[in-house]
Order: structure tokens, then sequence, then C-alpha cells
């Protein structure tokens, strides 16, 4: 057997790691592994970077590409989700602004109330105070995906098939003012099934209930940051592929990829 070895640098995390250390990976390479969070470690990312958003972007992203959405343009102004909705007619404006949907969107940032329509073969228009931020501002990475719980097991598998020098971690935060449990907790999951140090996930959902996600149990949000989001954004490794940012007709769009696709170079951040 022979064991994977990495690095980890972890700056600025308010999450709590509980490893177990009893674990190896049958891989042999070193990775050397950032974690830094909110728009400037956006903006100081290097190598594989993973920008992370649990509650709610990038889980949400999963569910409607699982949904059948054809592709989604993630965007960090309401302004350009206009300007792009009337260049692709028919596309679905999401998103939220202080976690609730803004004007005139189609829908806000809830996976449980999105999953309630239609959305095979959508094009799905997306900004978030946290998640599309950090997709915008992640201009020096030599390739971004998104993270999340839902297909936390995906991203360390593509991570070990792609066999990056460098994985830079992104933990976005709350609307990337300050760290939050689920990112940081996201990214410490990451970091330590690379490292071989598997984190105690069901003690990280105990806390994360405790702390961050608690404005999901509480009754005057729940017309827009309804309890099934916190299950739905905890569901871990429900999906088993990534999403990763591209560029088309000079704009970003996040494209599903596939497990048999894994390990196969694409320069996506021009």
């Amino acid at each position: 057997m022979v064991i994977f070895a990495a690095q980890t640098h972890i700056q600025g995390s308010c999450f709590i790691w509980v490893p177990n250390v009893d674990y190896s990976i049958d891989y042999n390479f070193f990775v050397e592994i950032k974690i830094s969070g909110l728009l400037e470690g956006a903006q100081q990312a290097t190598g594989l970077t993973v920008v992370i958003d649990v509650f709610r972007a990038f889980s949400l992203e999963c569910y409607a590409f699982a949904a059948g959405a054809e592709k989604i343009i993630p965007v960090a102004d309401i302004e350009q989700a206009w300007l792009l909705k009337e260049k692709y007619p028919g596309s679905l404006l999401v998103g939220e602004r202080h976690e609730q949907r803004p004007e005139g969107f189609d829908f806000g940032n809830s996976p449980a109330q999105l999953l309630l329509h239609d959305l095979s073969g959508k094009t799905i228009i997306h900004t978030t105070s946290s998640g599309t931020q950090g997709l915008e501002n992640a201009k020096h990475a030599d390739e971004v995906i998104t993270g999340s719980f839902v297909n936390a097991g995906a991203i360390v598998q593509y991570i070990k098939e792609e066999k990056p020098v460098t994985v830079s971690l992104v933990p976005m935060g709350y609307a990337c003012l300050y760290p939050v449990e689920e990112d940081d907790g996201c990214a410490a999951y990451i970091a330590g099934e690379l490292n071989g140090n598997p984190c105690d996930f069901p003690a990280m959902v105990r806390q994360i209930r405790e702390t961050s996600g608690a404005r999901f149990f509480l009754p005057e949000k729940q017309h827009y940051a309804p309890e099934e989001d916190f299950h739905l954004c905890l569901n871990i490794n429900r999906f088993n592929f990534v999403l990763r940012k591209e560029t088309e007709n000079g704009h970003m769009v996040i494209r599903k990829v596939e497990p048999e696709n894994f390990g196969k170079k694409q320069s996506c951040c021009e």
C-alpha cells in the first residue's frame, strides 16, 4: 500500500477538526493543500482550487444538475444576471442576497424549493452572496471546481485523478464576511480525506446544527431557508460528479463532470 502524501496549511478556520487516523490511500503523489477562505482566499488561490459554499449555492447546483438542468451560469452581480437572462431566453434567474430571493428572480437559493419545479434542459443563471463571488475572484487558479458535502467524495476522487501539485480549498463563509462552520467543515473534510485523516462527519453535522445551521430551524425563515435545505445540503456524498468552472461566450459557466472524465485535463479558467 502506497500512502498518499499531503501537506496542509490552514488559515483562519472556525471548525474543530476531529480526525480518525485509521485510513490510507492507494495513490502515489504529493500534494500541498492550502486552506484560506473568504474573498482573500479566492483571490490568492492557486493550483486546483475548490471554492466551497455548502449553504447553499454549490449544494443547490448539484441538485439542479441532477434534476436535469443543462448548464449553470454563475455571476457575481445581479445586473449581469439580468443581462444574461436576455441573452439566454427561457433561462431561470436563481440566487439570493441576504439569503432571500432578489426581486424579479424566478427562484431563491433554496434547493428544496427549486426541486419542486421541472428543470429539464434549463439554463440557470445563478448569483449568490458567497459562492459565485468566490468563482469570480479565483482568477489565479489553474482550475476551479465547486465544493459541497453532497459531492465531497467525488471531489476527493477528482483531485486524486488530477494529481495536482497544489490544491487550494476556499471556504467562502457567510456573504464573504466571516467564516462559518459548514464551509470550514467541508474544507476540513476534503483535506482530511486527502491527508488520510478523515473527519468525524456526524460530529460535524451536530456542530453545524448548533451553530451556523441553526437558522434553518427558525420558524420566521422557513419561507426562504426551509429546514429541508439543511438536510439536503448535508446529505454527504449524494452525487458522484463534480462541477467545474469553464468559460463560454466570454462568461463563466459550470459544467457537470462525470467520474469517467476525471483526470482528463481541460483548461477552464481563461
